[in-house]
């Protein structure tokens, strides 16, 4: 007897969350994406223009507006950033907030700062997102 096709088992994406390493109680909820979704991202961020001196169209990616979208799709949530950890991430002026055990609220927007501005969180944010067994764990 067979069983279900492959195409049927797909899904496009799976939610999990991760520990940040070295900072305790501060986790992100990432999404894996399947090479479709990503596929579709980057067509978006994509404008074929037509080139006058090789008189062929042109692929040009806009890099803000695929990083927008990839940030969308994968990081869905964060908890436990505290104000005291982002001086270790990003270059931040805290002077003005009182409490720096206080969690940085979770935004697309700050999750976008966040990716532009520190190497080390947009680092690990794509490692965990492109090992696929970070996902197929059953945690």
């Amino acid at each position: 007897m067979a069983g279900p096709n492959l195409s049927s088992l797909l899904t496009p994406s799976k939610t999990v969350d991760f520990d940040y390493p070295g900072y305790e109680g501060f986790s992100v909820k990432l999404a894996f994406l399947s090479r479709e979704e990503l596929l579709k991202i980057r067509k978006k961020a994509t404008t074929t223009k037509f080139d006058r001196k090789t008189r062929q169209p042109k692929e040009e990616m806009d890099e803000e507006l695929f990083l927008k979208a990839y940030v969308n799709g994968v990081v869905k949530g964060w908890k436990g950033l505290k104000y005291k950890f982002l001086t270790d991430f990003i270059l931040v002026d805290l002077e003005g907030v009182e409490d720096l055990g206080a969690e940085l609220e979770f935004s697309d927007e700050n999750a976008l700062v966040m990716m532009k501005n520190s190497n080390e969180f947009d680092t690990w944010v794509s490692e965990m997102v492109g090992d696929l067994s970070n996902f197929t764990k059953n945690n």
